[in-house]
């Protein structure tokens, strides 16, 4: 293996730098399963980590990166071959074990996904962490009793990479997706996603009783903060809500009443560490009858050249759906 290109994130006089070097073979961490990468994916919390605005990274140096899609290259476990089409998201990457922002990667095979069927590898990266994000929370929200016909689904945050994938997902399933976003100029673009209903988080009036009118049959939330406590307090009886996010905040200001007079659930996506058989049936999922239709719509292709200049647009909330970084060119 020749000298590849990688991103790396270290730690420089108290500050977070990240920068394009050159690394070999020794310096990959251990792993059972080498992996030529082909594509990576931007997610707020790779932003978070490359700026330093957030306490990703929890080794220095480590390439950024949380997830990849690409081709193995060499592998010590039976379960992959050279040749393999692969997907490797969450666990320990692009945080304390070098991610997806290089040409080539090693992974522990406990961490790496086959390929399911019928999914390139560039859709991998389009759904990415993301998208397996996304299709985990609506499986919960099935597994905790939602169908379609029950009545409205709330999406919170709904023009990012979750939010997005969300609103498409459960539209193609048969859901009445209300869509909820601060971005009054997505409107358009959310109802050609499937959704019925667009709402304004900058004109919605969130009452402050410990009770509010039922509204939601499920919801998904991808902000947390005010969001979610006005949520809490608008599901209807025995309803659930799947979190994921905190870009609104990370308190939450509600009361029991909605827990223990209506019967709601709360349910913490944790994506990162969701074990594999349920992981491996997400992204069978994602390939099949949960495959976003309008993943190509929303999804934007950047060079591997210009990673840099996106992280910025991520904290800014300047970013629609998903940006698929071309690490192999």
């Amino acid at each position: 293996m020749n000298p590849f290109r990688a991103y790396v994130i270290s730690e420089e006089a108290g500050k977070i730098v990240g920068r394009f070097v050159s690394m070999d073979e020794a310096q990959l961490d251990p792993g059972e399963v080498t992996i030529r990468v082909a594509y990576s994916s931007v997610n707020y919390k790779d932003a978070l980590a490359a700026t330093g605005a957030g306490k990703i990274v929890r080794r220095f140096p480590c390439v950024g990166g949380i997830d990849l899609s690409g081709t193995v290259v060499a592998s010590s476990d039976p379960r992959f071959a050279k040749g393999d089409a692969v997907i490797a998201t969450s666990f320990e990457i692009g945080v304390a074990h070098h991610g997806g922002y290089a040409e080539y990667a090693r992974m522990p095979a406990d961490w790496v996904v086959p390929m399911p069927r019928g999914m390139s590898l560039f859709d991998a990266m389009a759904l990415g962490t993301a998208g397996f994000t996304a299709g985990l929370g609506i499986q919960r929200l099935e597994d905790n009793g939602l169908k379609p016909g029950d009545g409205p689904v709330a999406v919170t945050g709904s023009t990012g990479g979750v939010g997005s994938i969300a609103v498409d997902i459960l539209a193609k399933l048969g859901y009445e997706v209300t869509a909820i976003t601060g971005k009054d100029e997505e409107h358009a673009y959310l109802r050609h996603l499937g959704a019925r209903q667009v709402l304004s988080r900058r004109t919605m009036e969130m009452g402050r009783r410990p009770l509010e009118k039922a509204i939601w049959a499920g919801a998904y939330d991808t902000v947390g903060g005010e969001p979610l406590a006005w949520l809490t307090r608008t599901m209807k009886q025995e309803a659930s809500i799947a979190a994921c996010g905190l870009t609104a905040g990370i308190e939450l200001n509600t009361t029991v009443m909605p827990f223990i007079l209506r019967g709601v659930n709360l349910l913490g996506v944790d994506s990162a560490y969701w074990p594999m058989p349920g992981r491996q049936r997400i992204w069978q999922r994602l390939a099949t009858d949960m495959r976003p239709p309008h993943l190509a719509e929303m999804t934007r292709t950047i060079a591997f050249d210009d990673l840099p200049g996106v992280f910025e647009d991520f904290l800014q909330a300047r970013v629609r759906g998903r940006i698929v970084v071309d690490i192999a060119g």
